[in-house]
Formats: C-alpha cells, sequence, structure tokens
C-alpha cells in the first residue's frame, strides 16, 4: 500500500504552480500593455495592473489598423490566419487517412515504395524546398491567394504514417464482417474506420490547426499585399525600426488577439486530444 505523505503532494504542486506563473506572467504582462496608452510603455512606466484603455485599444486594433509598415486592421488577419489554419489542418488530415487507408487496405504494385517515398518527404520541409515551391506557386499565379496560402502546406507524411499506424492495429475480423455484410471499399472506410479514427483526427487537428496558425515563413513570401497577410506577420510589421514610434498597445493586443483561436482549439477539444494520445485500444 503507498502511504500519503503531506509533503510529496505539496512539492509536485509547487513546481506546478512555479511552471504557471513562469508561461503566465508574459501573457499577464501582454494583456497589461495593451490596455494602456503609449507613452505609459514606452517611458518604462507601465504598473502592473490593467488601465482604462482596453475598449478603444482593442476596438482599434479590430477593425482600424496601426500606423507601423502594415495599416491593414487586426480583423483581416484573423481571418486570413484562421481560414490558413483550417485549410491546412482539415487538407492534411484527409489526404492523410486515405493515403493510409490506400497503403494498408489495398494491394497494387509498388505499395511499399510508395508508403517510403511518403515517409522520405519528411526529411524535406518546406525550409528545404522554399525556393522550387516558391517557383511553382508563383507560375500557377498562386501568391496573394488562399490557395498560395494553403496548398502547398497540405500534405503531411507524419499523419499519413500515424493512420497507417492505427489501421495497421485493427482487426482483420472487422474487415471479414465487413465483407459478409456486403459492405465496399468506401462503406467500410466510412462506417467503421472513420469512427474508429475519431480521436486520432481530434488529436492530429489540433496539433495541425496550431502548426497552420504559427507558420511564419511561407506566409512572409507567398503574400505581398496588406489584406493577405496572416496575423503572425502583422505582429512583426507592427514593430516599426525606424524612427516612428511602435504603437506597443496595439502590438500587444494583437498578441492576445493570436493567442486565442489555438487556446479555445485546445480547450474545446481537449478531452478527444488527450483520448487520441493516451488511448491504444480501440
Amino acid at each position: 500500500m503507498v502511504e500519503q505523505h503531506r509533503f510529496g503532494n505539496v512539492l509536485p504542486h509547487l513546481i506546478l504552480w512555479i511552471g504557471i506563473l513562469i508561461v503566465a506572467f508574459p501573457v499577464y504582462v501582454a494583456f497589461v500593455g495593451s490596455t494602456h496608452e503609449p507613452t505609459i510603455i514606452s517611458n518604462g512606466q507601465m504598473p502592473p495592473w490593467p488601465g482604462a484603455h482596453m475598449i478603444e485599444n482593442y476596438y482599434r486594433t479590430i477593425f482600424v489598423g496601426t500606423s507601423g509598415t502594415t495599416r491593414e486592421p487586426v480583423g483581416t488577419m484573423l481571418i486570413n490566419s484562421f481560414i490558413m489554419a483550417m485549410v491546412i489542418a482539415c487538407g492534411k488530415i484527409a489526404i492523410s487517412i486515405l493515403s493510409a487507408y490506400a497503403i494498408v487496405y489495398f494491394r497494387f504494385p509498388l505499395q511499399m515504395t510508395a508508403f517510403w517515398v511518403i515517409f522520405i518527404t519528411l526529411m524535406l520541409p518546406v525550409e528545404v524546398r522554399i525556393y522550387p515551391t516558391y517557383k511553382i506557386a508563383a507560375d500557377l499565379n498562386l501568391l496573394d491567394t488562399y490557395a498560395g496560402l494553403t496548398l502547398p502546406l497540405v500534405a503531411s507524411a507524419t499523419a499519413t504514417l500515424l493512420f497507417r499506424q492505427f489501421f495497421m492495429t485493427v482487426p482483420d475480423e472487422l474487415v471479414e464482417a465487413s465483407r459478409i455484410d456486403g459492405a465496399g471499399p468506401f462503406r467500410f472506410f466510412k462506417d467503421t474506420l472513420l469512427p474508429l479514427s475519431r480521436t486520432n483526427m481530434a488529436a492530429l487537428f489540433v496539433i495541425l490547426f496550431i502548426y497552420g496558425w504559427n507558420q511564419y515563413l511561407w506566409p512572409l513570401l507567398i503574400t505581398t499585399r496588406d489584406e493577405m497577410q496572416t496575423i503572425v506577420i502583422g505582429i512583426k510589421k507592427m514593430i516599426v525600426t525606424a524612427d516612428a514610434i511602435t504603437e506597443w498597445q496595439l502590438v500587444m493586443a494583437t498578441a492576445m488577439l493570436a493567442m486565442l483561436p489555438p487556446v479555445a482549439v485546445v480547450v474545446l477539444m481537449q478531452k478527444l486530444f488527450v483520448r487520441g494520445l493516451v488511448e491504444t485500444e480501440k
């Protein structure tokens, strides 16, 4: 029988709260800075409590814009980032689950070769193939388009590998039962594999949504107009390096807004996300 010691319970909780404070303190500072005037922040006199300009700063950030190198409202950037993250996450899952289904349940020439070709692409991230990818996107007139933002990033070898490994654990009896019931390949995929893959898809969706939301290099290259830029690019352009004064209250308000969608996705899908990571038996 394991004995419970008071000190043994206090120490892990103390370490946990210290970690939470380390992570949460910069977020709190950003929130406080987003509620004050720019002069208070630039003079280094920002108090540790929120100011009286919260509604004004956030309204200007979302609907008006800033005076940096980008003047586009953050509301437009949020829409662009959300569309990009959703298309990348849903597209990666759709393509990966179909690819894994074909590799596991269909027999065709060079079957394992096709899988290893997909697997080898793990060593070729966007940063490695950035020039040819950009050249193809430019030749296809995909600059400053949602297709250009999403299509080059929509395939995922990692998700294909994960789905393949999961499909290989599905009992063969389910396949035989589906055949006895007269189910074809599409019905077996829709009625059997998709429900079983729900938690895996949820876990991958959270990871891939955050991956698409935080993209910086590719949106920086593929977009030239302010109305097509994402919020991550917008934050960088708001920080002025010339003689002009950076409106730090708007930069911090934008940073707070940029954190909300990923946090909301994690909170709303927390149970499915955890189950998709820890469940081994379906």
